[in-house]
Formats: C-alpha cells, sequence, structure tokens
C-alpha cells in the first residue's frame, strides 16, 4: 500500500514499505517557473528530518529541499540533472528527486495528508 504525506515546505513523499519517494509538489514547481538545474545529495547520504537534501535552481529563485524524513539515500533520479524540466512537467511522478530507506516511520504522523496540504495551500 502507498501512502503519499506533505511537508509545510512543499515537499512529498511515497511511501512504499519501508522506502519513500521524495519529490516536490505541483504548487511548488507553479511558485518556483521554470526549473532550470537541480543538485542531488549522493546516494548513501544520511539525512535527518529538515535537513537539506536538494537545491532546486528555476528562473525565479534557488531554493532547498528538506528532507521529510530521517533516513538514508538510497536512489536519485539522475535523469533530472540533464533533464531538470521534469521537475515541472511531471512533479509527483517523473520528476522525484530521491528515495530514502525511512528511519524512523513515526516521522510520517507529523505530515499532512492530502486533504490537510490542500488546506494548507488554499
Amino acid at each position: 500500500m502507498t501512502e503519499t504525506r506533505f511537508t509545510k515546505d512543499h515537499e512529498w513523499i511515497r511511501i512504499e514499505g519501508e522506502e519513500g519517494t521524495v519529490g516536490i509538489t505541483a504548487y511548488a514547481t507553479e511558485q518556483l517557473g521554470d526549473v532550470v538545474f537541480v543538485e542531488l545529495p549522493e546516494v548513501g547520504k544520511t539525512v535527518k528530518q529538515g535537513d537539506e537534501l536538494a537545491v532546486v535552481e528555476s528562473v525565479k529563485a534557488a531554493s532547498e529541499v528538506y528532507a521529510p524524513v530521517s533516513g538514508e539515500v538510497i536512489a536519485i533520479n539522475d535523469v533530472l540533472e540533464g533533464e531538470p524540466a521534469k521537475v515541472n512537467e511531471s512533479p509527483d511522478a517523473d520528476g522525484w528527486f530521491v528515495k530514502i530507506k525511512v528511519a524512523d516511520a513515526g516521522e510520517l504522523g507529523g505530515l499532512m495528508d492530502d486533504a490537510a496540504y490542500k488546506a494548507h495551500t488554499s
């Protein structure tokens, strides 16, 4: 069963078992404008919830992407290095940033579900 949770900073994490796929929301991409560069972490990097996970640069600004949960980066979407526009084209699918092995599933309880996120961005 997959479950998607959201942060107040517009990151999403889709949980499947002990792994989470992380990206930024469509709302975030609308605020950023056209993404022109993505800096991803190294596979194997350990992050704590709230740590900087990646950097996204757009025509408007550079923004940090924060880890929605603590864990270890187990995969990166290296397609984004050559095609950063994927973040705009498909923010909730092909434009994902990293996969994390979740260290503490309890941290997910502090994140918003879909309804709460929609209310947050309204």
